[in-house]
C-alpha cells in the first residue's frame, strides 16, 4: 500500500526533489545570478508540490498558490489559536507569548544600561558577539518570508480549496474558424524556411558574402524576432489545442495534421534562432546573457516536441506543468554545467585562435570561473585572479559555498 500511494504521489514526489536540488545550487556555485534564479525555480517547485495534481485554477495559479494562499492562512492560523483549550496546547502559547515579551524588553534594556556605565558596556562587549545590522534585516526578511510562506503551505495542505472538476466543456472554435489561420501561417513559416534556407543555415561564409549585412544585423537582430515568433506561435497552438472543435474523427485529423505541420516548421525557426546567436557569440564573444537567451530557445525547442506529443494526443491538459518542469529541470542542468566557467572557456578559447578577450568582463564573473583561468598565461590570469580575490577577501562566512572555498 505504501508503494501504491508513492507511486500516485509521483508528482509530488518530483516537484519537491526539483525544489531541494534547486535550492542546493547554492552550496556549489558562486554565480549569484544563477541562485537567484534557482531559489525562484525552487519557490515555484515547492509550491507545485504542495498543491500535489490538483488543478485548483490551472498550472499557472498552481504555481504561486502557496505565497497567495499564505494571505488566506493568517486567519485561518488566528482562529486555531483562539480555539486552543485550557490545557498543555494553552500553556504553551502562553510560554511563547512570555518568552517573546522577555526578548523584547532586553533588547530595549540592555543597550540603555550599556549606554549608561562604561564598565558595564565593556562587560556586554566582551560576552555579546558583533551585529551586523544588515544582516539582521535579511534574517529578519528571510524569517518572515519563509514564515508566510510556511503558513501558506500549511494552509493548502490542511484545507485544500476544492479542486475543479473537469473541463470546461464549450468548444467554440469550428474546422473553418482555426484552420484559416493557422493555415495561412504554416505557409507562411513554409515559404520563409524555404526562402531564407540559406540564410537561416549558411553561417558565417554566407554572411561574409552578403553585402551590407554584418554580424550584428544578421545575428542579433535576427535572434531576438525569430524568438518573438516562437513564442508568439507557442501561444497560437496553445490556444486551438485547447479550443478547436475534436467531435468528429475529420476534425481531429485536421488538427493533428494542421498542428504538427506548424509546430515541426516552428522547431526550424528555433533552430535558426540558436544557430544566429551561436554566430553571433563565435564572433563577439561569450556572455552570461547570450548563454541564458540560448538556453531558453533550447528550452522552447524542447516544448515545442512536448507540445507535438500533445497534439498528437489532443490532450494538453498536461502540458503546462510539463513545460514549468522541464524549465526548472533546464535550469538545473545549466547549473551543473556551470554557465559561468563555460563562457569563460570559450572565450579563452576564442583569445587562443587570435580573437580579442576581454579580460574586464571575466574579473567581473564570479569565482565559478578561476578553474578555467589556468588556460591563460601572465599577466592576463593574475590580472583577473587579482579583482576575483579582492571579492573574495570581503566575503564573510555566510557566503561560503563549495566554489569559493575551491578558489581560495
Amino acid at each position: 500500500m505504501g508503494f501504491g500511494v508513492l507511486l500516485r504521489s509521483w508528482g509530488r514526489v518530483w516537484w519537491v526533489v526539483l525544489a531541494l536540488a534547486l535550492l542546493g545550487v547554492g552550496a556549489f556555485r558562486a554565480a549569484g545570478w544563477l541562485f537567484a534564479l534557482c531559489v525562484v525555480g525552487a519557490g515555484v517547485a515547492g509550491s507545485l508540490a504542495v498543491v500535489g495534481r490538483r488543478s485548483v485554477y490551472g498550472a499557472w495559479y498552481d504555481v504561486i498558490a502557496v505565497p497567495i494562499e499564505s494571505v488566506a492562512g493568517i486567519p485561518w492560523v488566528y482562529a486555531a489559536f483562539g480555539r486552543i483549550g485550557d490545557g498543555k496546547g494553552k500553556r504553551a502559547s502562553r510560554v511563547g507569548v512570555s518568552v517573546a515579551v522577555t526578548v523584547a524588553l532586553l533588547a530595549v534594556f540592555v543597550p540603555l544600561l550599556g549606554g549608561a556605565d562604561a564598565t558595564f558596556a565593556k562587560l556586554l562587549r566582551s560576552v555579546t558577539p558583533e551585529i551586523d545590522a544588515g544582516s539582521v534585516v535579511q534574517w529578519i526578511i528571510l524569517f518572515v518570508v519563509l514564515g508566510f510562506g510556511s503558513v501558506g503551505a500549511i494552509y493548502l495542505l490542511a484545507g485544500p480549496r476544492a479542486a475543479a472538476e473537469g473541463e470546461a466543456s464549450g468548444r467554440f472554435l469550428r474546422r473553418l474558424e482555426w484552420s484559416l489561420p493557422v493555415g495561412a501561417l504554416t505557409v507562411l513559416f513554409a515559404v520563409f524556411v524555404a526562402v531564407q534556407f540559406v540564410a537561416l543555415f549558411g553561417g558565417d561564409d554566407y554572411v561574409q558574402r552578403t553585402a551590407n549585412l554584418t554580424y550584428a544585423e544578421y545575428a542579433r537582430t535576427g535572434f531576438w524576432q525569430l524568438s518573438i515568433v516562437t513564442i508568439l506561435t507557442l501561444a497560437v497552438i496553445a490556444v486551438v489545442l485547447r479550443w478547436a472543435a475534436k467531435d468528429s474523427a475529420t476534425d481531429r485529423a485536421w488538427l493533428r495534421v494542421l498542428l504538427c505541420a506548424f509546430g515541426l516548421l516552428s522547431l526550424v525557426i528555433v533552430a535558426s534562432a540558436l544557430g544566429r546567436m551561436w554566430t553571433y557569440q563565435q564572433a563577439y564573444g561569450f556572455t552570461v546573457l547570450r548563454l541564458l537567451v540560448e538556453v531558453c530557445e533550447l528550452w522552447l525547442g524542447l516544448v515545442y516536441l512536448l507540445m507535438i506529443v500533445a497534439v498528437l494526443r489532443l490532450d494538453g491538459t498536461w502540458l503546462p506543468r510539463a513545460a514549468i518542469g522541464t524549465g526548472m529541470a533546464t535550469l538545473f542542468a545549466l547549473a551543473i554545467l556551470n554557465p559561468e566557467g563555460l563562457v569563460a572557456e570559450r572565450n579563452i578559447d576564442r583569445w587562443q585562435h587570435g580573437k580579442n578577450l576581454d579580460t574586464q568582463y571575466l574579473g567581473n564573473l564570479s569565482p565559478d570561473i578561476v578553474p578555467a583561468l589556468d588556460q591563460l598565461p601572465e599577466p592576463q590570469r593574475n590580472d583577473v585572479l587579482d579583482r576575483i580575490r579582492a571579492r573574495l577577501d570581503e566575503d564573510t562566512w555566510q557566503s561560503w559555498n563549495l566554489s569559493r572555498a575551491h578558489a581560495r
